[in-house]
């Protein structure tokens, strides 16, 4: 037979063209997800790298770094200082504590971003494991991408916040619960609602997640599983906050309540329109991530009947048990519940910033991971979403803003000038500064406590939340019982102070707590008089710390 428009066709009716097309497709894309993964995991790295040394301060780094420290001389907070979270942080981070010691600041970055990067991991692993058979690749790759190229999500997972411990925290509890279906399945919810109760012993707003689970367990009549998630969160929330509860209760109050209760932004008005930027912040940080979800929404409701239909046999197919599917369900409305969840705490907020959304965010990750990796009908499909998605990230993590404040001072009219020195450097210098006019084991009169941190220097005791410890309107008894400063506190603190240095930046004296509204004029003017009484100005450093204030270094008289 001789051939008519072309090759002899084989036995299975297709002509070897197109079986060496199909053969060099698979070929391309068996190469091309390694490839995918290295770069990814490569510019992850690189961006944290940047946000670690690069990256600009943060006032909450120095108290919390201090709150570690002195757990790890043996004090514990309510007790012997202030802070404004639960107590998981500072114990956890008292185990970095030699590092802090060795390279400061950056010894704390460098801890949190072990942490960030293990959360982006476990992103990986939690995807994985709730993808169909066959999607798992395509959905762990997605979420790590989101997660892992996202120059915010990897600014505040470097510096020394909250979200690094209370995300990962969150992501291992849901990895142990995809295992609630196996022969260990009692273990797994048991360490699940340990992780989550210890998310919340983290960060406050974390803790929504851990009575959501439980309720969802409970509605889904599954017994075993409420009863063992609820003894595992039951024990360790009693573990956490119970011996603070009996030993400071207005101090733990304070700390998980009060503060971020009391905060006045001024009115309806502001009220709304602080909402509405905590929205508008939120979806400019996480722009790729909820584009592509909202796409994958109105896709699904587009074709929801085409959808119904294929999602359910292809989990059915791939799973070949009735088990995998309710577990793949099951999981998955608690995800979402706990996203909706924690962002509904942050939206509430008097004053909510877009950073919060930090800790729960991975998770979200992972959920628009399963849904593209569900709408993916074949390999090559899959494939171009996940091209698709690491393209989108890649060139959103290179227009992002912070990129520039790595580099770049505030503008100068039609000019972009570069920085010539690091945040992180200049804190270093500046802490030299203070190691030359003082000597080991000596006070540092700050609200600034990073310089505390860099210098190896102490605080007054009631200045350990920096900025945040002044709270002029309370009582002095109120005062002293949740171990800060009322007025008349501060004021006799920088009467009576030995300490030989003191360190005052755009912050000193500026925020009255817990509003967190500016100090009238003439009280910060006051404590300046008085400051100023006692210590003669030595030096000032220019554009200094978080926002670029000056840095009034003063010496005693």
């Amino acid at each position: 037979m001789s051939e008519i428009g072309g090759q002899m066709p084989n036995e299975r009716g297709s002509s070897p063209d197109a079986s060496a097309m199909k053969w060099e497709q698979a070929s391309f894309s068996r190469l091309l997800h390694p490839l995918i993964w290295a770069a990814a995991i490569a510019i992850s790295l690189v961006l944290l790298a940047c946000n670690v040394f690069l990256g600009d301060l943060n006032q909450d780094e120095g108290w919390y770094l201090y709150a570690a420290r002195l757990v790890s001389q043996g004090k514990l907070p309510y007790l012997d200082f202030a802070t404004t979270q639960g107590p998981v942080m500072p114990f956890v981070y008292a185990l970095a504590q030699p590092i802090v010691d060795r390279w400061g600041v950056t010894g704390g970055r460098l801890f949190t971003a072990l942490l960030g990067f293990i959360c982006s991991l476990s992103a990986i692993w939690l995807a994985s494991r709730l993808a169909p058979v066959g999607k798992k690749r395509g959905a762990a790759l997605i979420a790590f991408c989101l997660v892992a190229l996202n120059v915010h999500q990897s600014y505040f997972c470097a510096v020394v916040k909250t979200y690094s411990l209370a995300a990962l925290f969150i992501m291992l509890g849901f990895v142990a619960l995809s295992f609630m279906e196996g022969r260990r399945g009692s273990l797994a919810v048991f360490l699940s609602g340990i992780l989550l109760a210890l998310a919340g012993g983290t960060r406050t707003s974390a803790g929504v997640v851990l009575p959501l689970v439980f309720v969802c367990l409970l509605i889904n009549k599954r017994p075993k599983q409420w009863f063992w998630f609820g003894l595992g969160g039951g024990l360790t929330c009693c573990i956490i906050f119970v011996p603070f509860m009996l030993r400071a209760p207005a101090a733990l109050r304070f700390a998980l309540f009060d503060y971020h209760a009391g905060r006045d932004v001024g009115g309806l008005a502001k009220i709304l329109a602080y909402k509405a930027g905590f929205v508008s912040r939120v979806v400019q940080a996480y722009f790729v991530a909820i584009g592509i979800w909202l796409t994958a929404v109105l896709y699904i409701l587009v074709n929801r009947r085409k959808q119904t239909e294929a999602i359910p046999d292809a989990v059915r197919s791939s799973a070949g048990s009735s088990g995998f599917l309710r577990k793949f369900a099951s999981i998955e409305v608690y995800m979402w519940l706990g996203v909706l969840g924690v962002t509904m705490v942050h939206f509430c907020a008097p004053f909510p910033y877009d950073d919060y959304q930090v800790l729960i965010f991975p998770l979200f990750a992972v959920a628009v991971g399963g849904i593209l990796a569900k709408l993916a009908g074949d390999p090559r499909t899959e494939l171009l979403i996940v091209l698709s998605v690491f393209l989108l990230c890649v060139a959103s993590a290179f227009s992002s803003p912070i990129n520039q404040k790595w580099f770049v001072d505030e503008r100068d009219r039609i000019w972009w000038p570069l920085k010539d020195k690091t945040p992180l450097m200049k804190l270093g210098e500046t802490a030299e500064c203070l190691r030359k006019l003082t000597k080991p084991g000596d006070m540092l009169l700050t609200q600034d406590p990073y310089l505390a941190i860099e210098s190896g220097l102490s605080l007054p005791p009631g200045l350990e939340m920096g900025p945040f410890s002044c709270f002029p309107g309370w009582t002095r008894e109120r005062a002293a019982e949740c171990h800060v400063l009322n007025g008349d506190m501060m004021n006799e603190l920088l009467t009576t102070c030995n300490a030989p240095v003191a360190a005052f930046s755009g912050y000193g004296f500026a925020i009255q707590c817990p509003s967190i509204t500016r100090l009238p004029e003439e009280e910060q003017a006051l404590l300046w008089r008085t400051l100023e009484g006692n210590y003669e100005l030595f030096r000032q450093v220019e554009k200094f710390g978080q926002a670029d204030t000056t840095l009034r270094i003063y010496r005693r008289r």
